[in-house]
This record gives C-alpha cells, sequence and structure tokens, in this order.
C-alpha cells in the first residue's frame, strides 16, 4: 500500500514546516488565547455586572459568535472591515487591514465569547460568602474581583480554559482561507509543489493528532494538580 509513497519530502521540508509553519500556527495560538482570556474575562463580569443594558449587550455578543462559523467570520472581518472603517472615519479608500492583524482580531473576538462562558462558570463557582466577607471588609467591587473572585476562578477554570487553547490550536490551520502560512498551509504548499497530498496531509494529521494528544494528557495532568477538594 505504501510502496509509491516518498516519505524523504517530508523530511526535506522539515525546516519550513516547523520554522515557518508551526512558528505561525504557535503565534497566532499564543497571542489569540492570550488576548481573548482577557476580552472573555470583560466580557464574562459585563455580563454578570446585573446591570440591564450591560448585561444583555454582553449575551447578545456571545450568542452571536457562538452561532456563527468561524471562517465566515474571518471572510467577514478581512473583506468588510475595511469598508466599514473607511465609512466611519469618512475616508475615500478601505482601511489596510494585513492578513495577519486581521486573523489575530478575528480569533481574538471569536474565541473571546468561549472563554467568557468559562470565566462566568469560574467566577459562579465562587461561594457567594466570599464576596459578603469582603464587602463587610470594605473591599469595593473591583478589588473583590481582582484580589479574591478572578484568582480562584481562573485557577478554577485553567483546565478548561486551555483545553479550549487546543481548540484554538487546531482552528488557526482556517487561516488558509487568507492565504496565510500555518502549519497545515505549509504542508499544502510542499504537497503541491512535489505532487505529494498523501504524504503531507498524512504527515500533517499526525502532527496535529500528536501536539494535541499531548496537551489533552499535560491538561489532565494539571486539572488533577489544581482541583480544589471541596
Amino acid at each position: 500500500m505504501f510502496a509509491n509513497f516518498d516519505f524523504g519530502v517530508i523530511a526535506s521540508s522539515l525546516p519550513y514546516l516547523f520554522g515557518q509553519g508551526m512558528v505561525f500556527t504557535v503565534t497566532l495560538t499564543a497571542l489569540a488565547a492570550g488576548m481573548g482570556v482577557v476580552l472573555g474575562t470583560l466580557i464574562a463580569l459585563m455580563r454578570l455586572s446585573g446591570i440591564p443594558g450591560v448585561t444583555h449587550l454582553a449575551k447578545g455578543y456571545v450568542e452571536l459568535m457562538r452561532s456563527l462559523p468561524l471562517v465566515l467570520v474571518i471572510f467577514w472581518f478581512y473583506f468588510l472591515v475595511p469598508y466599514i472603517g473607511a465609512w466611519a472615519t469618512r475616508s475615500s479608500t478601505p482601511m489596510q487591514v494585513g492578513a495577519f492583524p486581521s486573523a489575530l482580531i478575528t480569533f481574538t473576538l471569536f474565541e473571546a465569547a468561549f472563554f467568557a462562558e468559562i470565566m462566568r462558570a469560574g467566577i459562579q463557582s465562587i461561594a457567594k460568602g466570599q464576596t459578603a466577607a469582603a464587602q463587610a471588609l470594605g473591599l469595593t467591587y473591583w478589588q473583590t474581583m481582582g484580589s479574591i473572585v478572578l484568582p480562584q476562578a481562573f485557577r478554577n477554570m485553567l483546565p478548561l480554559l486551555l483545553t479550549q487553547t487546543i481548540v484554538l490550536f487546531q482552528d488557526t490551520s482556517l487561516v488558509y482561507v487568507l492565504s496565510l502560512t500555518d502549519f497545515l498551509g505549509a504542508a499544502s504548499k510542499v504537497a503541491q509543489r512535489d505532487g505529494r497530498l498523501v504524504e503531507m496531509y498524512l504527515f500533517a494529521a499526525v502532527v496535529y493528532f500528536a501536539v494535541c494528544f499531548a496537551a489533552s494528557f499535560l491538561v489532565r495532568r494539571l486539572h488533577s494538580r489544581v482541583a480544589i477538594i471541596r
């Protein structure tokens, strides 16, 4: 079955696949995850604020992002936002938004909706008595959140946040629609150049599986270490 396969093309392409493709994938994943967690935490606080307008705005944002295909959001931001920006700034030409900034902002905004729900669950998992005790000590709402609630919520939800980051790592392969060279895009270019589609796509699948399986195993180990016995 594998007699006609040429796996030598994989070995010769490793510097390109990992030196450019995987570096891009990991960079985009790390930046989008970090920014997404920060934005998601703010959205979670907005949704739990109890202020009708703010709560409904945050809920609507989360529901909107979770109801749209990610590839559609990527297309929408890359092709339509420059024209919306030109209209908002009354410019005669569309705003120049590069492919990488467009992808980074899109993934950040999209993943923030999922991180927001994770952080909301984490905040709600903290006993109400701790918040009441903080208020009795004279702490403000933001002091209570920053010093007492959020650190515990982040610790409780860290395994879920990392699991969502693994999903984000897989989703970064969608940047091919913007002609960016992530790991899968690099494998695709090599496959088309050398006419070795089966070998390269099989190798890409093995790498994605190995990375995600190893990361999931480490997340499970982490979960057992950070779990708080109640």
